[in-house]
């Protein structure tokens, strides 16, 4: 199985503390050997870095552990391949373009019979079970919305949709996924992922992972709110809250926007 990292805050935040805690499990603490990604977001543009290496050993990793790239909304993998080949085709997330935004999905698990999804106008570049269920995803969001502006105008109703079509992916096998469009956050779990809210006043967190701690409060303001979700809890002295199965939650700025198991 892989394991996900995602990131929303209210302000522009660099995600090196945390991924450096997931860098160390591709290949160090964990067996996630077969390629890692990341993708930030920075207005309407993305930065996007993936390796097939192990990110234990990838000069990229570090590059990006170190380099403090600051967004509200981040998204990261670690692989352990279970379909498709190791390369970079097939390295999360994965990331197409739908009504003029970037759409990034990270999927840790697997899926049965996949390739019957249907996928109208997107096509997978590798042969991930994990793509084609993107794809599939965004097929079915443009056939039913149209435009940008249905979901707008309807939110909550279509935070409903979204989660009924992760059910259905629930329904092929293991589904934990972090997806989005630059604006929200979107979390589902299938069987594990847990999260985390910092806010003042904020305190000091060290990496399970990693001989790392840093002080919160030398970095932040008493305005600031940045929310962490993984696959497990990255640090050993913070209480994280584990999502239930079946669970979907929209973050938005750092906070949960909706909510529903």
């Amino acid at each position: 199985m892989c394991e996900l990292l995602g990131m929303s805050a209210n302000v522009p935040t660099d995600l090196c503390f945390s991924f450096t805690g997931l860098l160390h499990r591709g290949g160090g603490t964990g067996p996630h050997r077969d390629g890692w990604g990341v993708v930030f977001y920075e207005g309407k543009g993305i930065r996007a870095f993936r390796d097939s290496a192990p990110s234990i050993d990838s000069e990229i990793a570090r590059l990006v552990s170190r380099f403090p790239m600051k967004s509200c909304i981040a998204i990261s993998h670690i692989r352990e391949a279970n379909v498709g080949a190791v390369n970079l085709e097939n390295t999360h997330p994965f990331v197409r373009e739908l009504w003029g935004q970037n759409w990034t999905f990270a999927h840790n698990g697997q899926l049965e019979n996949s390739a019957d999804l249907p996928l109208g106008e997107f096509t997978p570049v590798g042969t991930t079970d994990s793509e084609h269920a993107f794809c599939w995803l965004l097929a079915k969001i443009k056939s039913r919305y149209g435009s940008a502006d249905g979901p707008a105008n309807d939110r909550i109703n279509y935070w409903r949709q979204l989660k009924r079509w992760c059910d259905h992916l629930k329904g092929m096998g293991v589904t934990n996924l972090l997806f989005s469009e630059g604006r929200y956050l979107y979390a589902y779990c299938s069987t594990k992922l847990a999260w985390i809210t910092r806010r003042a006043p904020f305190g000091e967190a060290r990496l399970s992972d990693a001989e790392m701690t840093v002080d919160f409060g030398e970095h932040t303001t008493c305005n600031d709110v940045v929310t962490i979700i993984a696959t497990h809890p990255l640090t050993d002295n913070e209480t994280w809250k584990p999502m239930e199965s079946g669970q979907f939650i929209v973050f938005d700025q750092g906070q949960v926007a909706f909510s529903l198991s």
